[in-house]
């Protein structure tokens, strides 16, 4: 488990992240949701090491890694895969490369045993033999499925993803949900979502954070997120035509029940 506590981040005179606390649930889809500017990418660094909080702490399993030596970080952060919005590829190198570099970083393996491994990675992603392709030979969707392979290439124990559905058509965009909660379940990992995708929220939001002008509004379920009272989400999530007909649909429903 994840615990965020009391975080606050400013820089300058603007304050982007307000006393924010919250849980990721283990072995769970986490969603961190809200408009640009609401605070959830410099949370979502704090979250992994890559920058620290003015106040406050992130405690993974008990271990708070804003107050712990280096030798400490490095073990949690090999435990941490991450996919990059932009994907973030080595444009000089193949996509086996890509994939073998956390190996390359952080073990000792035998260049044999890194190869094994990466292909068995490449394997689950549905990208077995484009190992020596560049990413400027390959799609967008394949890009962000070579970065997903590297991202898991360690058996992280968590993983985040800043907005893994940028740049995607819909269709590739439901591929990289799937494919991820899949993962999720399959290595029973801890997963961290980055996301404004309203088909995300809707069908993968095991935990949800809604974050706005830097505080923390809403924590819940996809399920009780239709029912939400708050009206900044409301009005977040219900922007779409389509979901708002979701939510009048859903909510006749359960006052059936």
């Amino acid at each position: 488990m994840i615990e965020i506590k009391n975080i606050s981040k400013s820089f300058g005179e603007k304050s982007v992240l307000k006393d924010v606390s919250a849980i990721m649930m283990p072995g769970k889809t986490n969603l961190i949701i809200g408009a640009s500017g609401s605070g959830k990418t410099v949370l979502i660094k704090i979250m992994v090491g890559l920058m620290t909080p003015d106040t406050g702490g992130v405690r993974y399993e008990g271990k708070d890694i804003i107050n712990i030596d280096l030798k400490q970080l490095k073990e949690i952060r090999t435990q941490i895969g991450m996919l990059f919005q932009g994907s973030a590829l080595f444009d000089s190198q193949t996509v086996e490369q890509n994939v073998m570099f956390p190996l390359d970083m952080f073990t000792k393996q035998t260049r044999k045993e890194k190869l094994m491994r990466a292909n068995e990675v490449l394997e689950r992603v549905n990208l077995q033999g484009a190992n020596q392709k560049y990413p400027s030979e390959i799609s967008g969707g394949m890009k962000k499925r070579v970065a997903l392979a590297r991202a898991i290439v360690l058996n992280p124990k968590y993983l985040f993803c800043d907005e893994p559905n940028s740049g995607l058509d819909p269709k590739t965009s439901i591929v990289i949900d799937e494919l991820i909660d899949d993962i999720t379940k399959e290595y029973n990992i801890t997963t961290i979502i980055n996301t404004h995708d309203m088909n995300t929220v809707m069908e993968r939001g095991d935990h949800i954070v809604y974050m706005h002008q830097g505080y923390k509004k809403w924590e819940g379920t996809k399920e009780e997120i239709i029912f939400s009272k708050d009206e900044d989400l409301n009005d977040f999530i219900f922007a779409s035509g389509f979901l708002k007909h979701t939510k009048e649909i859903l909510m006749r429903e359960h006052a059936k029940k």
